[in-house]
């Protein structure tokens, strides 16, 4: 039978071609589920892993003492907990701004510099810097915050140093998250609001922004995951110490690094294991707040 079933370019004309059509997209679906169930079968088999591991060695005295006798394995892991939180706040408070701040630049005002040579010229140099940082290896900017924040500003083995070299890995992905958070944003909403006498800067802060929140939230919730399981960075940055950070210019030991320490320099992996449960709730808790608080932000928006 070759009865025509559809009219228009780009439509079977025959059941045949329909059957194979929708053959193809069955095969299609197929292998998209089959390769988002093989994704989230990975992922809970490191969960899994790790937790049955590791749960076991949890307790309120691992939670709360810090680690004892540098990297000997005693002790628990109080110290790198709140030396982790601390730099997560730290680098998020100093890369988010700026991230944001070059992504409204790029899509708000940069298509005003068209015109100019120079000025379009210089757009074009910063978005080529801002891809290429995002594919630079980890420890290269640990090596750049060793010289320049640790060595040549002589802020040392601190918090400081680790949060301004930890600032700038993620700063690439906060402005390309941020600008296709800020495209996502219909321009009606900007021009109804000109139309109505808000400023172009009273237009992006008060309806671009909140619309796009949700986007940025994600960025932020990327780079959240990104300090907390880092190592390279703060490994020449931040020093390594085991004791409780008293001031920015103190050293410390992430959770990660710790975790790297007792795996590699100590062989305690019971211990080891703990800290990667408790590493692994403390990157949940942080996303569900951060993903509370952006939905928050947006329904006020």
């Amino acid at each position: 039978m070759n009865d025509p079933l559809f009219v228009g370019q780009g439509f079977p004309s025959t059941r045949g071609q329909y059957r194979w059509e929708r053959l193809k997209q069955r095969l299609a679906f197929t292998l998209l589920w089959a390769s988002g169930a093989i994704a989230i079968l990975a992922l809970l088999a490191v969960v899994i892993t790790v937790v049955l591991r590791g749960i076991g060695i949890i307790d309120l005295e691992f939670l709360f003492t810090s680690p004892r006798g540098g990297i000997s394995g005693e002790g628990g892991i109080f110290s790198t907990i709140v030396t982790t939180l601390y730099l997560v706040i730290l680098t998020l408070g100093i890369a988010t701004p700026l991230g944001v701040g070059a992504a409204i630049y790029f899509v708000e005002y940069a298509s005003d510099s068209h015109g100019k040579k120079v000025s379009a010229y210089m757009v074009q140099v910063a978005r080529f810097g801002v891809e290429t940082l995002a594919g630079v290896p980890s420890i290269i900017f640990g090596l750049f915050g060793y010289i320049l924040f640790v060595s040549t500003l002589h802020f040392g083995f601190s918090l400081l140093s680790a949060g301004l070299a930890g600032a700038c890995l993620i700063l690439p992905v906060s402005i390309r998250t941020a600008e296709e958070a800020l495209k996502t944003v219909p321009r009606s909403y900007r021009e109804a609001s000109l139309a109505l006498g808000a400023t172009k800067w009273q237009t992006i802060w008060k309806v671009v922004l909140p619309a796009a929140g949700p986007g940025i939230a994600t960025g932020i919730i990327l780079n959240v995951g990104r300090v907390i399981s880092e190592t390279a960075v703060f490994y020449v940055t931040l020093g390594g110490s085991y004791k409780l950070p008293s001031s920015l210019l103190s050293g410390g030991r992430t959770m990660a690094l710790h975790l790297y320490y007792l795996a590699m320099e100590t062989k305690a992996f019971d211990k080891a294991m703990g800290t990667g449960v408790v590493l692994i709730i403390t990157i949940v808790v942080i996303n569900l707040i951060v993903r509370y608080l952006s939905a928050k932000l947006a329904a006020r928006g």
